[in-house]
């Protein structure tokens, strides 16, 4: 399945069957995520990945009782962090130099000018910057999961404090910024699943300067 073919298949599902989907799958989900390009290449966020039952129902009333939250086999969490620090940025550089076999005795001229930048900023500006790669990942995760015919529900209706709260994501330096429920499409009650796919027409979505 080509990937414009897997996007017209998708949908936001609205109603999971609760059928499990093969841990190679969520693997490969994962790992679309894992490879996303991001500013600079520092992945400022981390994916949760949640299947306990008991957890889900916890959640549940935090995602204002989206059934998907419970009834989807996994549950991918993503989460920003919270700023931008140097020694944040230095273990993604000194990570990069150890893996490509290269010396890692001083940061570059690149790495401390990127620093300089970034951890001069306001706190919040950092995490919008994180937020904005995290929605890289979340996006090729989403394709990735159509690519397989597994069915996701992108997901920002949710209380991101109590969220953080239950699963002590502030104290890892995190901040949830989007939910993934992945499961099979439960055909019979979902209002959604038989509607056809609209977006804007291209000729009001592409502007063109020739």
């Amino acid at each position: 399945m080509s990937i414009i073919d897997a996007l017209k298949w998708r949908y936001a599902t609205k109603k999971m069957s609760g059928q499990a989907v093969p841990q190679e799958k969520v693997d490969q989900i994962i790992e679309a995520a894992h490879l996303a390009p991001t500013s600079s290449g520092l992945q400022p966020f981390r994916v949760i990945v949640i299947t306990n039952p008991e957890l889900k129902e916890k959640i549940l009333p935090i995602a204002y009782g989206q059934p998907q939250i419970t009834a989807a086999s996994h549950l991918l969490v993503f989460a920003a962090w919270d700023n931008y620090t140097e020694e944040r940025i230095r273990s993604v550089f000194s990570n990069a130099a150890k893996e490509r076999g290269l010396p890692d005795e001083t940061p570059s001229d690149y790495e401390v000018q990127l620093t300089g930048n970034y951890v001069t900023r306001p706190e919040e500006v950092n995490f919008i910057h994180a937020a904005k790669q995290a929605y890289i990942g979340f996006g090729m995760a989403i394709a990735e999961a159509a690519a397989l015919e597994v069915d996701a529900t992108p997901m920002e209706g949710f209380n991101s404090d109590e969220l953080d709260a239950l699963l002590g994501l502030r104290e890892r330096g995190l901040r949830s910024v989007t939910i993934l429920p992945l499961g099979y499409r439960a055909t019979e009650g979902d209002w959604l699943v038989n509607l056809k796919k609209v977006r804007t027409p291209l000729s009001q979505f592409v502007i063109e300067f020739n």
